[in-house]
């Protein structure tokens, strides 16, 4: 079953994700000083997430100067932290994002394929733009782990949109 695709030009219901080894919590869906970017990640299970977390980790220092950026998974906290620890990602790392923000977010979800993957459902890729008011201004989503956005044009891109105030783009 999927979910309705997400409402680009309006403000999210607000998400609260609880950050990995800390007591800290993001709520999007609010006003903010900034942008924020949203990356969606599979979960500690998939490598394709982790080379991609790794390129937008070499990266981070360019989109922070621009945004800010949050990643999450459905994984538990001792996994986003292993997994953490292990990569030394530098971005704010949350955990335990639920089935219902899956699909508020209009994600995919998948079933697990056996237990050496995760035993639990968990988010698809995808990736979302929020204006500093709260609205969704972009939206990148994927079925599967293969297909993600190129992080270089997406912050080139997201860098045009934010300096010259463009609007949301696909709702005709």
């Amino acid at each position: 079953m999927s979910s309705p695709k997400p409402q680009v030009g309006a403000v999210i219901a607000p998400l609260t994700l609880a950050v990995a080894g800390s007591s800290k919590t993001i709520t999007l869906g609010q006003p903010t000083a900034r942008w924020t970017m949203l990356f969606v990640y599979r979960g500690k299970h998939c490598p394709r997430c982790k080379r991609f977390l790794n390129k937008l980790n070499a990266a981070l220092p360019a989109w922070t100067d621009v945004m800010d950026v949050v990643v999450t998974s459905a994984d538990s906290e001792a996994k986003a932290l292993a997994d953490k620890a292990e990569f030394g990602w530098n971005f704010d790392l949350c955990y335990g994002l639920t089935v219902p923000q899956m699909r508020a977010l209009g994600l995919y979800v998948s079933d697990p394929l056996s237990e050496a993957e995760t035993t639990d459902l968990f988010a698809e890729p995808g990736a979302f733009g929020l204006r500093p008011d709260g609205t969704l201004m972009l939206v990148d989503i994927s079925n599967g782990p293969a297909a993600r956005p190129d992080l270089e044009e997406l912050l080139d891109g997201m860098k045009f949109n934010i300096t010259n105030n463009r609007p949301v783009r696909g709702t005709a």
